[in-house]
């Protein structure tokens, strides 16, 4: 129980370290259980999706639904993604990238690669009806974290752990915990209204493989970093998939 804990202490702001102390080396494991706190963060996504949607436009509602993730996950991911940006983007070495990447402020790659993804992530879900937004949330957020975790069995950690930002190097996973991890991104792809929607699912793999593989010929491992950008572009390419079989079905 204190591993799932640490998971939801970990991956949101939400004060669930009041509940139990939980000692740090459980965080090593928290990864295979990103995942599950994917149920948490869009279930709250798509309550307050369905709910604002009673009394305000379905774009308004839409985006009401990705600040509450935000609220809910401290902008995590997104900072991540941030900075993914700016080292790939803008380093041309691996001791560079790494820099880059350490450095808290933002840069010119930074700003427009977040201004490109919310834009497509609104008008993704936006071009949807509200019930199967609401059910690609539901599938796609915790699927795509199960896709993105996996990032530590194909890589190694590219920094030494004192150099970690927070101080932390996830272990790679045991063959339960990747169960675990499986499980708990699969099932919620029950959500999705028709089978034919499950192929959405192949684009966060493909993601996966090509954004991995640039990890490992640019800085030989991830970081935190790539951890998060890895999730919400998989999530993107997910909802594109969703927004693509809807399109061409109808």
């Amino acid at each position: 129980m204190l591993r799932i804990l640490a998971a939801f202490i970990f991956f949101t702001r939400l004060p669930f370290w009041r509940l139990a102390e939980v000692p740090s080396e459980y965080f090593k494991n928290v990864v295979c259980r990103w995942a599950l706190v994917g149920w948490l963060t869009a279930g709250l996504s798509v309550i307050v999706l369905y709910a604002s949607s009673l009394i305000l436009p379905a774009s308004v509602a839409v985006l009401l639904a990705i600040v509450t993730r935000l609220l809910v996950t401290g902008c995590l991911h997104e900072d991540g993604l941030a900075d993914f940006f700016d080292g790939f983007g803008g380093g041309t070495s691996r001791e560079r990238i790494l820099s880059i990447m350490k450095d808290s402020h933002i840069g010119s790659y930074g700003v427009i690669g977040l201004i490109l993804y919310f834009a497509l992530l609104y008008t993704l879900l936006s071009s949807l009806p509200l019930a199967l937004a609401g059910s690609a949330i539901l599938a796609g957020d915790p699927f795509s974290k199960g896709v993105a975790g996996m990032i530590i069995n194909r890589l190694p950690y590219a920094r030494k752990e004192e150099e970690a930002k927070n101080k932390t190097v996830y272990s790679r996973m045991t063959t339960g915990e990747y169960t675990c991890c499986l499980f708990s991104a699969l099932i919620p792809m029950c959500w999705l209204p028709k089978p034919i929607y499950f192929l959405a699912g192949l684009l966060p793999v493909t993601v996966f493989y090509f954004l991995t593989s640039l990890m490992k010929k640019k800085i030989q491992g991830y970081t935190g970093d790539c951890c998060g950008a890895t999730f919400l572009l998989c999530e993107l390419s997910f909802y594109l998939g969703i927004a693509v079989i809807y399109t061409t079905s109808t």
